[in-house]
């Protein structure tokens, strides 16, 4: 070929050659226009999988609005004076969120009519932001007539309920309306170890129809464990004989799984419980307690009393669901039964049965 070439190109076609000559694999690859290149991409969850959507991140969403938006728990708690309300609801969320630690005089009489007060404290835990209000009934069953001593506490539910209902048909509500509503209502029964008294079973006969009703024996340490299964049985007997259907409601369950779990706890109710804020050791370990000449009466430890099951109930396994039947049973019977009362006062033809 060369020899074919005139000599004039011969130099040029050395240069030739000899880029040829060079192996393809050694030549630097050309240059790409910036405009041309692509960011490699990250695998993120579920990417090499060619069929996932990515709907499990749903549950991270919710979570993260939960955590911004925080969460509501509203209390009441209703029986005579001396059976430890307090203590109980300080001991439950182990600071002091009770009325009396916060609002207690010196000398604070038993008022000869029932007084509903509420405390709201904000709460939190590992970044979990929470505003519990304590609702107290301080007065119900210390007099010596006691009859319709309810009503005030029936008064007062209701007017929370209607307070709800009048911001939820503004016509410019709110974007989060305020819950007030009362979500649990812890009932404590004196611990005679007999049966129930008359006012216990009008109150929880006339109250499980608006507020869901926890009852729970107070003071248990002044039972024998024979004395105690003795009345629970009692107790609950009583409560099937009268038609009381506190919480969990068996009608509300709504599959196989939860019907399991709460069949459990509807077998130890009404809750035998222990309270205390005092702090003792014990083994090396510090535990909330009542110390007795004979021993200590350990508060979460269920061989001595069962408050820890009201507290897993109450904060751990059942909060969301008690709210729940606050608002989708409770509170629409009542919002069902004032928009009939509106609508057949406008036309009776609108009415809802």
């Amino acid at each position: 070929l060369l020899h074919c070439l005139p000599s004039s190109n011969t130099h040029t076609h050395h240069r030739a050659m000899s880029e040829v000559a060079v192996p393809e694999m050694m030549m630097p690859p050309p240059a790409v226009p910036a405009a041309c290149q692509v960011e490699k991409t990250v695998p993120g969850p579920g990417m090499g999988d060619f069929s996932y959507v990515g709907i499990d991140a749903i549950l991270e969403q919710m979570r993260r609005k939960a955590m911004k938006q925080g969460f509501e728990l509203n209390i009441m708690v209703v029986g005579q004076s001396g059976l430890g309300k307090s203590t109980l609801m300080n001991t439950l969320f182990k600071s002091k969120v009770s009325r009396k630690s916060v609002q207690a005089t010196s000398q604070e009489k038993i008022p000869k009519t029932i007084h509903i007060k509420s405390v709201s404290h904000d709460i939190e835990e590992k970044g979990v932001r929470m505003k519990l209000t304590v609702i107290d009934t301080p007065g119900f069953g210390d007099q010596i007539n006691n009859e319709n001593c309810w009503q005030p506490i029936m008064k007062f539910i209701n007017a929370q309920y209607e307070q709800y209902l009048q911001e939820e048909i503004n016509i410019n509500r709110k974007k989060r309306i305020p819950d007030s509503r009362v979500h649990c209502c812890i009932y404590f029964i004196p611990p005679t170890g007999h049966c129930l008294r008359p006012l216990d079973v009008e109150f929880m006969r006339r109250l499980s129809k608006v507020v869901n009703i926890v009852p729970v024996i107070a003071k248990a340490d002044t039972l024998t464990l024979e004395e105690r299964d003795f009345f629970k049985q009692k107790i609950r007997e009583e409560l099937r004989a009268n038609g009381i259907d506190v919480y969990p409601q068996k009608e509300f369950d709504e599959d196989a799984e939860d019907r399991m779990i709460n069949d459990k706890i509807r077998e130890m109710i009404p809750f035998a419980v222990v309270g205390s804020d005092q702090e003792y050791q014990v083994n090396g370990r510090r535990l909330l307690g009542r110390k007795t000449k004979w021993g200590t009466i350990e508060v979460e430890n269920i061989a001595h009393c069962e408050f820890a099951y009201l507290r897993d109930l109450l904060i751990r396994t059942h909060m969301e669901n008690i709210k729940d039947i606050t608002s989708s049973i409770h509170y629409e019977v009542y919002r069902v039964r004032r928009l009939n009362e509106n609508n057949t006062a406008v036309s009776p033809a609108h009415r809802v049965p």
